[in-house]
């Protein structure tokens, strides 16, 4: 009974208020497309219809031509409003030679390249992102194309949909090799967003930025073959093109025929299979700083535009996705400018949040660059000697796998003092599972796709707040078992009977997310060292077998000693333990969802102090409060009751 009213107490406490925290994080509300991305997907549109319309001075579509001169005019009108640029001058000039271009049925090619030249031009001065955030997720692409696209351009995208027939223009054929050859992802994604006026097509704001994005890589692969992939992939993984395409940018703002034109006939097979397989232009091959250089200036380049939250996911991936994880590494070389870099970081955040004038955010994020290159540039000199490699490999599986360590050697000593060796299975398979989950994960994040920050911050917040409430219940247990009388008494009842299914699947799962919690994210950190120390891997694999040994060790010794103590003592001791635990996993969940961008961070004047679940954050701080509140009352209940059973 005692057991069952403290885990209401302590779930409905713990998991309450993380619902609360995370019902006022931030928002998430798609921003609605601004001028310029109107602009240049009007002249988009403009490149590559022209020339279907005019030939040798002839218009051959009326309708068509029409609408040629009458986006070129929307998108000089829209681009005279825009904010006032050094080249505003010289772009409204290249948009008055577009319109008179198309008014004097100059040729298709001329045309075209002059559009193409303007949208650039206006691409480049206004900081346009041109890009996804992360690769996206084409797994699920031909489900969301079923639901979204296929009555009216078809099954297979042929433009021959159920509603087809009933539209005038009828809808594009992806099948079309010409017209998709002009085509760019980006193209495809601002059509999907906007739009075509007085066309069937119309815009999808609706989805969200990373669905628009699956279907315009999508449609845009559906005219290759499937000779076409395995060669592209042939070549890709022969390390051929991959000067070429060094960043989802430089894939997404291309066309076949720019590909083609630049690079020779070998290029257009690699550009078809990176468009199908996006994720592999950045799993493994951007350094992570070079990583987080890129994602701050496409903050700050959403940030100028007014993407207030594409510009803090942004920042957020800059240090999830790269500083984060060279973090041990850089410690060896210059712990003052890591330190320096982390609170950089995080006053770049807050600047977002407070929504500060432009100039004062750039400058901000031109001091980040110019730190994120003083550590590149530390890290390449001093080329980690062995020792620094040896220590970072080392330290870092250390101090992943000690939590999980004294959580194991608790659970463990339990059960034998228990003589509950019968249970003993169900915790070696939680964290043999744990492990090779572990693995896999490696895999996945090395050869599968790129596991984004936020995704990995999302779920260690979760697994940790999980834990913490699982490791108060097995605590709450103990507790009850620490007083001999109260001992004698479960005796009696039976252990058998107490230890039930239920507690030992709890156990399990408790030894599950103790281990994979920490090896979810050692995997990320250890991809990251075995990058930059390649191909000395020696000092690594040392390291990562010398902290296995002294992991196994410390278990031992934390096991031995544990089993020769007093019973009441040992439940006593333990139950503090799994407490105090709980409180650190309490506070390290918060702050992975901070970190992640999913909860909002209120900061207090307090000094951090991770191996504790100490964070400078009110939201975790209140969480950590209640948390010691209901194990205080917990155990003062329990004692309580003893004193009245004797």
């Amino acid at each position: 009974m005692i057991r069952s009213l403290v885990l209401k107490i302590g779930m409905a406490s713990l998991l309450g208020l993380a619902s609360l925290l995370w019902s006022i994080g931030p928002a998430t509300a798609q921003a609605p497309p601004g001028p310029v991305h109107i602009i240049v997907h009007l002249l988009d549109y403009v490149a590559v219809d022209y020339p279907e319309s005019v030939r040798d001075g002839v218009v051959l579509d009326q309708s068509e031509y029409d609408e040629q001169i009458e986006f070129s005019q929307q998108a000089r009108t829209t681009l005279s409003h825009l904010a006032a640029h050094p080249d505003k001058a010289n772009l409204l000039r290249l948009a008055d030679e577009l319109i008179s271009g198309i008014q004097g049925k100059r040729p298709g090619l001329e045309v075209s390249a002059l559009a193409q030249q303007l949208r650039w031009s206006i691409i480049r001065a206004y900081d346009v992102e041109v890009a996804p955030k992360r690769p996206p997720d084409l797994r699920l692409a031909a489900t969301l194309y079923e639901a979204q696209c296929s009555a009216c351009h078809g099954p297979e995208g042929h433009g021959d949909g159920l509603v087809a027939a009933s539209l005038d223009p009828s809808p594009s054929d992806f099948h079309d090799r010409h017209r998709m050859d002009q085509r760019s992802v980006y193209s495809l994604y601002s059509t999907i967003t906007l739009g075509v006026q007085r066309t069937g097509m119309s815009g999808f704001q609706g989805l969200s930025e990373d669905e628009r994005w699956v279907l315009a890589f999508y449609v845009s692969n559906l005219a290759s073959t499937e000779a076409d992939l395995l060669r592209g992939a042939e070549l890709w993984q022969s390390d051929i093109g991959r000067r070429w395409f060094p960043d989802l940018a430089s894939l997404v703002t291309q066309t076949a025929n720019d590909v083609r034109t630049t690079h020779g006939d070998d290029a257009v097979p690699v550009f078809t299979y990176l468009r199908q397989h996006p994720e592999a232009v950045v799993s493994s091959h951007e350094p992570p700083l070079m990583r987080s250089a890129r994602f701050i200036r496409e903050s700050l380049a959403a940030y100028r535009q007014g993407q207030l939250q594409a510009a803090q996911d942004l920042a957020v991936s800059a240090y999830l996705d790269g500083f984060e994880l060279v973090e041990t590494t850089l410690d060896t070389v210059d712990r003052r400018l890591r330190m320096t870099v982390e609170v950089e970081m995080l006053g770049y955040r807050a600047l977002l949040k407070e929504r500060e004038p432009v100039a004062t955010v750039a400058m901000a994020a031109e001091r980040i660059q110019a730190l994120l290159s003083e550590a590149q540039q530390k890290l390449t000199v001093t080329r980690l000697p062995t020792s620094a490699t040896f220590l970072s490999a080392f330290v870092i599986l250390l101090r992943e796998g000690l939590e999980a360590i004294l959580i194991l050697a608790a659970i463990f000593a339990l059960l034998i003092k228990g003589e509950r060796r019968d249970a003993l299975p169900y915790v070696h398979g939680g964290w043999i599972a744990a492990l090779a989950l572990g693995g896999i994960s490696w895999l996945v994040a090395s050869y599968a796709i790129a596991i984004s920050g936020a995704t990995r911050e999302m779920t260690e917040g979760v697994m940790a707040l999980v834990a913490a409430a699982i490791l108060l219940y097995v605590g709450f247990w103990m507790h009850e078992k620490a007083y001999a009388d109260r001992w004698r008494i479960f005796l009696h009842a039976q252990l058998q009977e107490a230890l039930s299914a239920r507690t030992m699947w709890a156990l399990a799962l408790v030894s599950f997310l103790a281990v994979y919690r920490e090896a979810f994210e050692t995997v990320l950190f250890y991809q990251a060292l075995w990058m930059q120390v390649a191909p000395a891997y020696a000092p690594v694999l040392g390291g990562l077998i010398s902290a296995a040994v002294a992991l196994a060790i410390l278990g031992w010794l934390l096991f031995r000693g544990s089993i020769r103590l007093p019973l009441g003592l040992f439940f006593g001791a333990t139950s503090l333990l799994l407490a105090l635990l709980s409180v650190v996993f309490v506070g390290k969940g918060i702050a992975a969802l901070q970190e992640a961008g999913t909860l909002s961070v209120n900061p207090v004047n307090i000094p951090s102090i991770p191996a504790l679940g100490l964070y400078p954050s009110l939201q975790g701080l209140v969480l950590q409060a209640l948390v010691v509140l209901v194990i205080a009352s917990a155990f003062a209940y329990t004692r309580h009751r003893a004193q009245d059973i004797r």
